[in-house]
């Protein structure tokens, strides 16, 4: 199933909406990692598909599994959250059991779509206990412009993978991986 909806996505961006996409360099051809960027439309988790070579685990809403195309995001493995419960401990540790694996998961730290006129929602830290958890590399992304029919205006940039510093204090942590997305924005 991944597969048929990478070569379904991969015609979408490549003809219909065409997309730029720079700093695939950084994302290794194995072991775990964790994708962490800024939200701004459903077309967000399809062009990180087609952008990445190797199988990708979104951390998505619950209700995606609820609805009627339940049947593809249960065969594509996404990871259900709860956004109205503070405490997702079995979705985290699903994904930390995808990272222990040597597996990718990809998470959008602000939670839900960015419709603000700031150029970022304020992160939520689960990307930052995933990574200390986990003990993973960390690689923000940024995706900037609009999606367009027939025109390339999206660019989904992946910065230079790192490890969080101060594993103790996840607030400053958050902070950084905050102001990398923002950097990449720019």
């Amino acid at each position: 199933m991944y597969r048929f909806a990478r070569f379904l996505f991969k015609i979408l961006f490549t003809f219909f909406i065409p997309c730029k996409i720079e700093g695939i360099e950084n994302i290794p051809k194995e072991g775990k990692v964790l994708l962490a960027g800024n939200h701004k439309s459903n077309y967000d988790s399809p062009l990180i598909v087609k952008a990445i070579k190797r199988k990708v685990h979104f951390i998505a809403k619950k209700e995606l599994l609820e609805g009627k195309a339940k049947f593809i995001f249960k065969r594509l493995e996404i990871i259900p959250v709860d956004r109205k419960n503070h405490n997702n401990q079995n979705s985290l540790n699903n994904a930390i059991e995808y990272l222990n694996n040597n597996e990718i998961v990809a998470i959008f730290p602000e939670g839900t779509f960015n419709n603000t006129e700031y150029i970022i929602r304020p992160f939520k830290i689960g990307a930052c206990y995933l990574a200390k958890k986990s003990d993973c590399p960390i690689i923000p992304f940024s995706i900037k412009g609009e999606y367009k029919l027939f025109r390339r205006n999206v660019t989904i940039t992946f910065g230079k993978p790192y490890y969080l510093k101060d594993k103790l204090d996840l607030g400053k942590e958050n902070i950084t991986l905050m102001n990398k997305v923002i950097d990449l924005l720019k």
